[in-house]
């Protein structure tokens, strides 16, 4: 390749990345907004498009924003500018800027969100617990730790790899347990509960676990043995990505400029009590 590079140019290397066809049947990834034949110099990377991240994609000058979590999820009928996502489809196109997100078809491959996880953690023999087409991809991931540790020191660890958040690190079962087996996935991923490789882990990382559901899996280890949780921010968990990516593009795309927002997109800004 020329260090020239349009945007039909990223999107091969996207889809070499991170193929679409591996997304979730309910998933929406891939081009929101752009054309394929404008230059990119530029690419800022997030978690979320939203006005923050939309803002500094514009203020930046980047020809192109990439994000973990699609903008278009969820059907609209509408992009008038007095709607969220008609506001920020708007601005995106007026600054020239494309769009495109790599969601559930980055959750699974190599190197993506739970596999990064997985590797920060230090955890060996790391599988995934939903396998995918290739033996390395695959939904979440399962190994052990080097060492047995306390789930107190886990979730402490957990802590100092992840970004700040309000929420932080929660812990249900007994924080003096030792643990050594690791399911996670990174996002929401109580789906994955009831899973024999989660019940057969001593410990389950995941995001966004609703009460009854926790309750009820903490309350049946108590019965036939199974995993503790964690409960770590869902964009915590899923930002730590996006250093990886900015590599892979890189290396892909030589001449353009990657960069990783430091913008904070977790909804929750303040903790009282």
């Amino acid at each position: 390749m020329s260090d020239l590079h349009t945007l039909a140019d990223v999107r091969t290397v996207a889809e070499r990345l991170w193929p679409e066809s591996t997304a979730e049947a309910w998933d929406r990834v891939g081009l929101v907004t752009g054309d394929n034949s404008a230059p990119i110099r530029t690419i800022l990377l997030a978690v979320d498009a939203v006005r923050a991240t939309v803002d500094e994609a514009v203020q930046f000058g980047a020809d192109l924003l990439v994000t973990h979590h699609p903008l278009m999820l969820r059907g609209v009928h509408t992009m008038a500018t007095d709607t969220a996502k008609g506001s920020l489809v708007v601005d995106l196109i007026r600054a020239e800027c494309a769009l495109l997100a790599a969601h559930t078809n980055a959750d699974t491959p190599e190197g993506g969100v739970s596999d990064r996880i997985a590797h920060l953690l230090g955890l060996e023999h790391s599988a995934p617990i939903v396998p995918g087409a290739k033996l390395v991809d695959g939904l979440g991931r399962v190994g052990n730790l080097a060492q047995p540790m306390t789930l107190r020191a886990l979730a402490e660890r957990l802590a100092e790899l992840l970004p700040k958040t309000e929420t932080g690190v929660r812990v249900g079962g007994d924080p003096e347990r030792l643990v050594q087996r690791v399911a996670l996935c990174g996002g929401a991923g109580d789906s994955l509960l009831d899973h024999p490789a989660v019940r057969g882990a001593d410990v389950y990382i995941t995001s966004d676990l609703r009460h009854h559901p926790a309750q009820e899996s903490l309350e049946q280890s108590l019965v036939t043995g199974g995993p503790a949780l964690i409960d770590i921010a869902h964009w915590a968990s899923e930002s730590l990505w996006l250093e990886g990516a900015a590599s892979q593009l890189r290396a892909e795309l030589p001449g353009v400029q990657v960069v990783v927002s430091k913008i904070n997109t977790d909804p929750w800004q303040l903790r009282v009590g």
